[in-house]
């Protein structure tokens, strides 16, 4: 890790340009990807039931809004370029921070970002066939005895393709970068509304989920603990809180990045105002849609075709059950729209902390700066750059059935691995509020947390349930994604004398405008 500078950085120059509809559409546009039309599949498999699908997706709404609660009030109190980065620093101290910053660069906002690119090529497959997993431009070649591959298929083209030039579009400025994030993120919302008019207003029949399945008994749906999940080592109820709360998984994935937005907390007009209606709003309307669109499923499709849905695209299903071959059409195009406009919220904001972690004196200190358009270019094009790496990788394996080498995409592993640890990170935010308020009784705050402490203690007690089920059920996957975590702290002393030398921008508690 690089020795920082002797002098702290100049002041940065990065300019409020965002207002109250770019910052709501950073959080809407950042949360709206490709989960919403996927992961309902798996829920639904999970709980068997959906009453209980319902309750998955609900459960994981309210963390959502009552996290949003909480983290708005410290996005007004500390508007900063890297936003949770910051708070967390503030709070617990600047290990804590880093630890953030080294999670989210490494795996967590990369890993996501690339994960999101190839789900658009994927999409982008069902229009252009020739771009698919097993066109390759570069074949793979194994790396030794490892289990892994390199190699370039035609739907990682285009994966990179799309990063690199979402990169280099956002390091044009932040009118360029919020210009695209506010027309996809209005154009994917609408789709998303679409869905949700077909399913209840064409789709809904007799035939479907809501008037054929037990809206509360599993059982009387056909499902069993050991259908669920092999070997789970508990029985009855417990057992069933364990799956229920493994259905959130993919709910609480596809409600996820709605803190992006406090990353760019430097840039937002009015941050006191701004920030906290941006966070609320943002995150309330997202839930709400997504509700309705698994109530949307649930009239249109029968049980058992949500659960067993090709490749898991329930999205998919029930438009073509309403419109046919067009449908499939339509939810692709909607998907493409969708994953693009993500990705685009995920590079905007992702740069900025990267940006305070190195004007800290944490990361090479050329990309603590910004370019002749007032925007971290250094910082977004080494995200960009690593995003880029993590579509490469490729896992090997044996088809059973066929016995030929199949290879897989390492990068769900990776995101998989840092689940609990993601939310962990999330609860640590939410924590933050009684922390300041603590250290920083008097500072002045634009905002203050709806029903304190409600929010915050169902949030620390419900997502740290879903922490312990998550370790519980994947003691070996949790645990490397604590590693992996956790391998930030010897680098982190390695450069503490850095930090120190350096010192963090701002005033007491970075309260600094």
């Amino acid at each position: 890790m690089p020795e920082a500078e002797s002098q702290p950085h100049p002041s940065p120059k990065l300019v409020r340009e965002l207002g109250p509809i770019d910052a709501t559409m950073i959080v809407m546009g950042s949360m709206i990807g490709s989960g919403i039309f996927i992961t309902s599949a798996e829920s639904a498999r999970l709980v068997g039931s959906p009453g209980w699908l319902l309750v998955a997706w609900g459960i994981a709404g309210l963390l959502t809004v009552a996290g949003a609660l909480c983290a708005a009030e410290v996005a007004a109190l500390m508007p900063r370029a890297g936003g949770q980065y910051v708070f967390l620093r503030e709070a617990y101290g600047p290990a804590f921070g880093f630890l953030f910053g080294w999670s989210t660069f490494l795996v967590v906002q990369t890993g996501t970002i690339a994960a999101v690119a190839v789900a658009f090529a994927r999409f982008l497959g069902v229009l252009v066939p020739s771009i698919a997993a097993d066109r390759y431009v570069v074949r793979p070649a194994a790396l030794g005895s490892s289990g892994y591959a390199l190699g370039l298929s035609t739907q990682q083209l285009v994966a990179v393709v799309l990063i690199a030039g979402l990169t280099l579009v956002n390091t044009r400025g932040l009118r360029a970068g919020k210009a695209i994030q506010n027309t996809f993120t209005s154009t994917k919302t609408a789709a998303l509304m679409a869905l949700i008019v077909v399913g209840l207003f064409f789709g809904a029949n007799q035939g479907a989920a809501a008037w054929t399945s037990s809206w509360w008994s599993p059982s009387s749906n056909g499902w069993t603990v050991e259908g669920a999940q092999k070997d789970l080592g508990a029985v009855g109820g417990l057992a069933f809180a364990l799956l229920l709360g493994k259905a959130m998984i993919g709910p609480l994935f596809s409600q996820t990045a709605w803190n992006s937005v406090t990353f760019t907390g430097g840039e937002v007009r009015d941050p006191g105002r701004t920030l906290p209606r941006a966070l609320v709003v943002g995150c309330g309307t997202v839930v709400g849609l997504y509700l309705l669109a698994n109530v949307a499923y649930l009239v249109t499709l029968p049980f058992d075709q949500i659960q067993k849905a090709d490749q898991g695209r329930v999205g998919t299903a029930l438009m073509k059950a309403v419109l046919g071959p067009v449908g499939v059409t339509a939810m692709a195009l909607a998907i493409m729209i969708s994953t693009f406009g993500c990705i685009n919220g995920l590079v905007l904001s992702g740069a900025r902390v990267l940006y305070a972690m190195a004007r800290d004196g944490l990361f090479f200190r050329t990309v603590g700066t910004t370019n002749a358009h007032h925007v971290p270019a250094v910082a977004l094009l080494a995200q960009g750059a690593w995003a880029i790496f993590l579509t490469l990788p490729m896992t090997v394996g044996v088809d059973p059935a066929s016995g030929l080498t199949t290879y897989g995409n390492t990068y769900n592993q990776l995101l998989e691995f840092l689940t609990p640890v993601d939310l962990t990170f999330y609860m640590l935010m939410v924590g933050s509020v009684a922390m300041l308020r603590r250290k920083a009784p008097r500072a002045e705050r634009p905002y203050r947390t709806f029903a304190y402490p409600l929010p915050l203690l169902f949030y620390l007690v419900v997502a740290g349930l879903l922490v312990a089920d998550f370790i519980y059920l994947g003691p070996r996957t949790a645990g490397i994604g604590y590693a992996i975590a956790l391998a930030g702290i010897p680098v982190y002393w390695l450069c503490s004398n850095s930090f120190r030398a350096a010192g963090a921008e701002g005033g007491p508690l970075g309260l600094g405008d």
